[in-house]
């Protein structure tokens, strides 16, 4: 894919297109390039920092949008709704409809093992992006890129949407051949009319906290972080394997 048919999906054209081909560079392309090289150089190639900024301005953006989009939705709705909107799950289903794969730059390696098809991969490299963006154009145009690839989702979005965390983290525990996770109630703060809940998931190998405005969306929070801890694992295993 060249780099103006991607701009033209994103709907955003670069000023600085080496910051968007940065965006585009997976670390394991940077360490084949710089194979025994200096490790900073390695670092500035490589997209991973940007991927720290994008996850925050995609946080932001999504979370502004949908306050405006549904003004009377409680606090805990729309933090479900977020969750569910930046998970790796969606931005891997937005990379692909972007073909993000076929522009994003690999190491030989990554690239055999079919990592342009890994939603980990498509989900950071799509948040290290949107960072390119905001830097590039400022908040503004990265909140209209933002709103405009992930419109279809964004319109979608509900509280009562289909996106069950829960069953999905244990579906993916049960294909690993380990326990089901398990949730439990660390505590709960607030008047009885507006209570916040904490509650605490745990697995194998791993634990996460979810907050809401119930028991059932803090679960939900919870587990929507354990898949994203997971897939990220997964990533790592492969790119190391």
């Amino acid at each position: 894919m060249s780099l103006e048919t991607l701009e033209n999906s994103l709907g955003y054209s670069f000023r600085d297109k080496e910051l968007l081909q940065r965006s585009l560079t997976h670390r394991s392309w940077a360490n084949e390039k710089f194979q025994g090289g200096p490790e900073a150089a390695a670092r500035a190639e490589q997209n991973e920092s940007l991927e720290f900024v994008g996850d925050s301005v995609l946080g932001l953006v999504i979370a502004e949008t949908l306050y405006r989009k549904h003004p009377d939705l409680n606090e805990g709705d729309l933090t479900l709704m977020k969750h569910r909107l930046v998970s790796t799950t969606t931005l891997a289903q937005v990379a692909a409809e972007l073909e993000l794969g076929n522009a994003v730059r690999l190491g030989r390696g990554e690239q055999k093992s079919g990592g342009r098809e890994k939603p980990a991969i498509l989900a950071d490299t799509l948040e290290a992006v949107i960072a390119a963006i905001f830097f590039d154009g400022g908040y503004e145009k990265a909140r209209e890129a933002v709103n405009h690839i992930f419109a279809a989702a964004i319109e979608k979005a509900t509280p009562k949407d289909s996106t069950d965390f829960k069953t999905m983290l244990q579906e993916r525990l049960q294909a690993a051949k380990l326990p089901a996770p398990k949730y439990a109630l660390v505590r709960s703060e607030g008047m009885p009319h507006s209570r916040t809940f904490m509650v605490e998931a745990t697995w194998e190998g791993g634990r996460t906290i979810g907050i809401g405005r119930s028991i059932k969306s803090a679960e939900m929070i919870a587990a929507s972080e354990a898949l994203n801890i997971l897939a990220a694992a997964g990533a790592a295993a492969g790119e190391t394997g």
